[in-house]
Order: C-alpha cells, then structure tokens, then sequence
C-alpha cells in the first residue's frame, strides 16, 4: 500500500473510485467533472491516493480557497483498513501547515462517513447543502487531537 500526492494523470481512477461508493452517491456523476478534479488538486489545494498494486483504492482532496475538504472517498472493498483515517490524517496535517483557519466539510446523515468524521473529532455545526450535516475542525482541535495520539 502506498499513500502518495494525486497527480493529474491519477483522475481518471479518482473518478472511477469517486463513483463507486455506496453512500454519498453523486446524484448526477457528470456534476464532478475531470477538469474540477484538476483544479482542485493543481490550484485549489492538494489531494493524496492510496494506490494497492497499482490500482488506486482511495483518495483526498481538501480546498485552500473555501477552506473544505472536497472529498475523501475509498472503494468500498477497501473500507474498514485504516485507509480513510491515514489519508484524513495527511490531508489535515498539510491544510493545517497551510492555514490556521477552520476547515469544513459536508456528508449525508446517518452515513458510515458520519461516524468517521464524529470519531476523527470533528464537530458538528449545523445543515449544509440538501441536508448535508456540516462538520467543522479547527486548528486548534486538530493540534490538541495529534498531540494525544503521539
């Protein structure tokens, strides 16, 4: 297993682990597009795969610009391995080195990622979206939780 910055070329299997999920499924899979991807991983912020022979079985993206995390999203064969949580973990220690501002992100209510994100120490803020649950991390949170896990 190998856990590594995405690159442009890695889109294509973003897109194919994106729209393998069994939950948080996009309604319309033509509303994330190739170019989004790219800009989120080239201009936006930055992302991360986990690639197991070659095959990319997860991914991260966290958003600088409006301080989210765009995606975290693994195939569902590979759920439950600790991938999800070392791919968060990078993806929060770079937009923390980044940026002391509070980061946020959106997920369906009464999902698996709900309880990911609840675990992981996030808290929740309120309704994001079409009845998303918005969960917010700030610095602090975040450095107060990586130092107890050391």
């Amino acid at each position: 297993m190998i856990i590594r910055e995405a690159v442009i070329q890695d889109i294509k299997q973003i897109q194919l682990v994106r729209n393998s999920v069994t939950e948080n499924v996009l309604s319309n899979p033509d509303l994330v597009t190739d170019q989004d991807c790219k800009e989120f991983l080239t201009q936006r912020g930055k992302g991360w795969v986990c690639e197991i022979n070659n095959e990319i079985v997860g991914f991260s993206i966290t958003d600088l610009k409006d301080n989210n995390i765009w995606a975290l999203f693994l195939k569902p064969e590979f759920e439950k391995k600790g991938i999800g949580k070392q791919l968060h973990d990078i993806m929060l220690d770079w937009y923390f080195n980044k940026t002391k501002n509070t980061v946020w992100l959106g997920t369906s209510p009464k999902s698996r990622a709900e309880t990911f994100y609840r675990k992981a120490g996030w808290t929740e803020t309120g309704i994001h979206g079409k009845g998303e649950i918005k969960f917010e991390m700030t610095y602090n949170d975040w450095l107060s939780k990586t130092a107890n896990n050391i």
